[in-house]
Formats: structure tokens, sequence, C-alpha cells
């Protein structure tokens, strides 16, 4: 019964084939490339087609902004008019050019009217593969002859590039095919072949792509600019350039390989409840490809699980979320719109995935501030840079209002979580009481330990590691305890050099020469000084004696003299002596570098020492 009534379709199909003398087509059937093929199958002999002018400038418009539907739309003009010369088909083209106004209305169908008034000014049959079109054509008494088309939807080329190991596909015109395949933290590139792609493979591979997204509704268009497209194809992102914007033409396939439950993380319980408690500011952070997505998708599904309504902000669409969370766009182009219609539809938690440009942060915390859980897909470099991607774009005393959490994620897993709070207090380091200042604090989520503290500093938002701070600063106490020491070692040596190694320990550096004297006869010198201070004292040369000797260069730099070693000596302390006396003690910073001040006591001897040629630096 079936093969009887496709047969009768078949026939009645070839019928009004053959009662078709003059053919209009749109834009649609041009851009599939139908009309050429039917007239080299021979099914359109002795025909006039007849192209509206309309036609071939909103094909040129397209072209024009790099539009991939024009190019092929003007590539299938030119074929139907080579193969038109082997069936005894005229081409003719017809009609005004569309005014700009014309042009403008093209989105709300203006060009579409236009093409069918042409069929019905000239008595033809439209072809269109649209099914607006053809429905508005039969409305109209339009001879409309509506091709459905044949897309293939499954097996298409750009997945035969893919297997359960792949992450992402780079096919490149001229280059040979290469995959990202792994997990993070463990990706390699490899080749798939050791043949180059033609532009035409791609162009293929891209066709395929842009049928299915016309008819599949798991797929879309997410951006379409001048020489660039993305494209979200069900778990598929798909990215196409072009020239000029690339220098050849490129699809860029990427595809989760994995998909996580929180519980997989295995995450601090103090962590997970807390995600669960209410609405927070949450930020997500790690470098590109290090599974913040993944990980975002997770607690996704665990929000929803514990009965909460969750949404997302994405473009493109591509976290592998539960069917309950609804995937929002930037609305007309703006994200700023889709907070105000989200802010309508009261979600207890969103995803904002991909936080980047300065009104990105700005929505973000807009949301937070109205009550709104937030959750911030961030690239970092390390757990603080994330917050600090906020200053400057949201007020500094907002910041502990907007995030009070960052999960740093590392080659899949979670490495760092900080919490974020506001306190008034004297920042760490300094000792002046009318210091004091709101300062916001980054503890480490866990031991409560304070990291960082953030406050202004003149008129400067500064970020300040609390470690080296305080390493930087000897208390009160030590310096007074320093003085009185140097005063009992004066006695041996004038320029004696004193340095703590803990509360109850410490290293005098005096000149080889009086080292005997100050331990004394079986130490009992050293020994009586150690009961009067009431410390443990290690006596050490400090012409570096014993120590090796490094090479250095100079250079000035403004206000300072800078002496350069070997970089690997970064972070480690330096003797420098002129030859015979102590000079100073120095720590190596970046690249090697010590920083003296000329207008310095110490630092007008360095350089008195450098022009003598008698300098040398010890380690």
């Amino acid at each position: 019964m079936k093969n009887e009534k496709h047969d009768q379709n078949k026939e009645r199909m070839k019928e009004k084939m053959e009662n078709i003398k003059k053919i209009v087509p749109d834009t649609s059937v041009l851009i599939h490339g139908e009309l050429s093929a039917l007239i080299g199958q021979g099914k359109l002999d002795n025909i006039e087609v007849i192209i509206p002018k309309t036609v071939i400038d909103e094909l040129q418009s397209q072209a024009s902004r790099a539009r991939e539907i024009g190019f092929r739309g003007l590539e299938e003009v030119k074929k139907i008019r080579e193969v038109a010369k082997e069936h005894n088909v005229t081409v003719r083209f017809t009609g005004q050019r569309p005014t700009m106004e014309e042009i403008q209305l093209a989105k709300k169908g203006r060009i579409d009217a236009l093409i069918r008034d042409v069929a019905e000014k000239e008595g033809a049959t439209l072809f269109t593969a649209d099914y607006v079109q053809a429905l508005v054509g039969e409305a109209e008494g339009v001879s409309v002859n509506y091709i459905r088309q044949k897309i293939k939807t499954e097996g298409l080329a750009i997945e035969s590039f893919f297997d359960k190991d792949t992450q992402s596909v780079h096919l490149k015109a001229g280059v040979v095919p290469l995959a990202k395949k792994g997990k993070p933290g463990a990706i390699q590139l490899v080749k798939l072949g050791e043949r180059k792609l033609s532009e035409d493979e791609i162009e293929s591979v891209m066709d395929e792509i842009m049928s299915k997204v016309r008819i599949d509704p798991s797929s879309f268009i997410e951006i379409s600019k001048m020489s660039a497209t993305v494209v979200q194809m069900g778990n598929y992102r798909i990215a196409v350039t072009r020239p000029p914007f690339s220098d050849s033409l490129e699809v860029t396939a990427v595809r989760p390989i994995i998909k996580c439950r929180l519980e997989d993380y295995n995450l601090h319980e103090k962590l997970q409840d807390m995600l669960a408690e209410g609405s927070k500011g949450v930020l997500i952070a790690g470098p590109p490809g290090s599974g913040k997505s993944t990980f975002a998708a997770s607690i996704a599904d665990y929000l929803v699980s514990r009965g909460n309504i969750v949404k997302t902000f994405e473009q493109p669409r591509d976290l592998q979320v539960c069917d309950e969370v609804t995937q929002y766009a930037p609305l007309e182009g703006d994200w700023e719109k889709t907070a105000d219609l989200l802010l309508l539809v009261r979600p207890d938690y969103t995803i904002f995935d991909e936080v980047r440009r300065t009104h990105d942060f700005r929505v973000f915390g807009d949301m937070r501030l109205a009550g709104v859980g937030m959750i911030g897909v961030v690239h970092s470099t390390d757990p603080i840079a994330a917050i600090q991607r906020f200053i400057g774009k949201v007020e500094l005393g907002m910041i502990p209002h907007i995030i009070d959490t960052v999960i740093y994620i590392s080659s899949g897993k979670v490495t760092k979580t900080l919490s974020v709070s506001m306190t008034v207090k004297m920042p760490s380091g300094m000792t002046e009481a009318d210091l004091t200042r709101p300062v916001v604090e980054i503890r480490d989520f866990v031991t409560k330990k304070l990291e960082y503290e953030i406050y202004t500093y003149g008129e400067e938002n500064v970020i300040v590691p609390v470690s080296e701070a305080n390493a930087g600063k000897e208390s009160p106490l030590r310096e007074l305890a320093r003085d009185r020491i140097l005063h009992e070692l004066g006695v041996y040596d004038r320029n004696a050099r004193v340095e703590f190694e803990n509360d109850n320990s410490i290293k005098v550096y005096v000149d080889t020469d009086v080292i005997a004297r100050l331990i004394g006869k079986g130490g009992s010198n050293i020994e009586l000084l150690q009961k009067r201070l009431g410390l443990h004292i290690s006596v050490e040369p400090k012409t570096g004696t014993l120590k090796k000797q490094l090479s250095w260069h100079h250079r000035e730099s403004g206000g300072a003299i800078e002496l350069v070693v070997d970089r690997q000596r970064e972070g480690t302390e330096v003797d420098i002596n002129d030859g015979s006396d102590y000079l100073l003690s120095a720590h190596v910073g970046k690249n090697g570098m010590i920083r003296v001040r000329k207008k310095s006591e110490v630092g007008r001897r360095v350089l008195a020492t450098i022009a003598k040629g008698t300098l040398k630096v010890f380690a």
C-alpha cells in the first residue's frame, strides 16, 4: 500500500513538472541548490527560469557580510546558467532592484512578497523550500512547488571525526585535521590521518551542519557575524570562520566528553551544604579547558534535585544540564534585557557561563544584589585573579555582597576554595591605629586562614598576600630585641648582623676574625650571652668566606641601583660586601633582581664599591 502511494505521488510530481513552463525560484531554493540538480537530472527541460533581481540583491547582501548562505546562493545561480545550456533552459533576470526600505524589511517578509509578485505577474510557478513562503503563495493564488528538503540528520561528516575520547576537532583548509583527546588535565593534540583537507571538503561539512540546524529543534545558530558563525548542534558547539576574519576557512567543533555529578568532585561537606542553603554569590574559576562548565552543570543538576528553580545565561548555550533548567541567550543581544526578564521569572539560582566583558560583571552584580543566587564561570590563572577581575567594574565595598565564595578548578578537580568577607580593621603589616579602614578579607574556605586582603591605599585598590606582608615587616617586639642584641654584640663587631629564625632562636653574622673571641673558650662567652638575652644563638661569618661567590651585573633605574644575579636565586638571601667589609644582606626578587635606593647610606656605599670594582655577592 505504501509503495502504491509513493508511486502515485511520484507520478503526480512528474506530471506537474512536465506542465511547468516558467519557474521563479526564491532564495531558499537557491541556497539549498535544488534547482540546478533538477535541471541537471533532466526533470525540468524546455522551461524558462526567471530570477527576480531582488533575489540576486539579497544574496549579494548576505555574501557581502560574509554570510555562508549568500555565497551558496550565488554559486547556485552560476550552476543554473551552466546546466541550462545542456537542457534547453533559458535564464532571465527581471524585476526592480529593492529599495533601502524593502531591504530593511527583508526579515519581515518584504523580499519574499516581491518574489511572489514576480511569479504572479509572469504566470510562473514559484519554487520554494520555505514552508511559510509556500503557504502564503498558495493563499494568494500563486502556483507553488514546495520542495521538501532531504536533510541528513544523522551520521554527519563532522561526527565521524569524534570518538569517545575526543574533546574537540579542528578542521582548516590546507591542514591535516586535528583533534584534542583525553580528559581535563591530560589532553593531547593528535592528527586524524595524513591527508590535508581541501576547501571544498570543509564547505561540504559546513553544508551538512547548516542544513541540520534549519530543521533540528535541538540545533540553532547562536552567533552570526560577518565571516563568523557559532552553531549549537545538539551536544556539539561549532565555530565556523572564513576570510577576511580568519586567514582561511576553518571549522572548530567542541563536545563535552564527560558529565559529572556533584558527588564526583568530593567537595567539602560545608561547601556542598552552603550551595544548597540559599542564594549565594559563587565564582567558578580556572584556566580554559579545566572543566569549569562541566562543574557548573553538575551544580545546576544538584540544585534542581534540592528543589530549586535554576536558569542559565549562556552564549553559546552548551551546558549539559537537565531538562528542568532553562537556558537563556542574550535578549536582543543584551544580557541586561535578559536579566530584566529573569527577575520576573524569579529563579532561585542563575548560572552565568563565561563572565568576560565589563558589562557581564555589572549584570552579574546587579542580579546578585537583587537577591538572586548567582554562580559565575570566569577564566582566571589563579583563585584570587577571579576576584581581581571584579575590581574596577564594581565598587570595592560591594564585592563581598556580590561574591562570597570562589571555587578554583584545575584539571577537572576542585583544588582551592576561598571565602570572601568584609571587616573594618588595620591591614596586616600596618602599625598605626589611624590606618584602620574597610578591608575585604579572603580566607581559605576550610581552614579559615587569612590569605589575602583587599583595601584602598591612597587612590588605588590593592590586593596584598597576607603572608608576604607580614614577612616583610618585623613586629615591634622583634625590633626592640634586635636593638638590644646588636648593643651586646657591639663589643665584638660594631657591624654585626642579626637574623631571626623564630621567636627563640637567632643567627648572628660577624667578621671571621672575631668568631673565636665571640664564642669564647669552650663556648663560655656565647653561653653567657644566650643566658643574658634568653635566646639560642648561632654564629656565622658575614664575609661570605663559607659561601659561593655569584656573578652579577648592575644597572641604574630612576632612584635605585639594581644588581642582577642568576634568576635561579629568586627568593633567596645573599650577602654583599666590598671584598673585606660587609655592606648588606638582601632578598633576591623577581628575575634575580636586588634593588637598593641610591640616596640611602648603604646605597651610596654600594655605588662607591661598584666604582672601585671591589663589590662581591655571596650566597
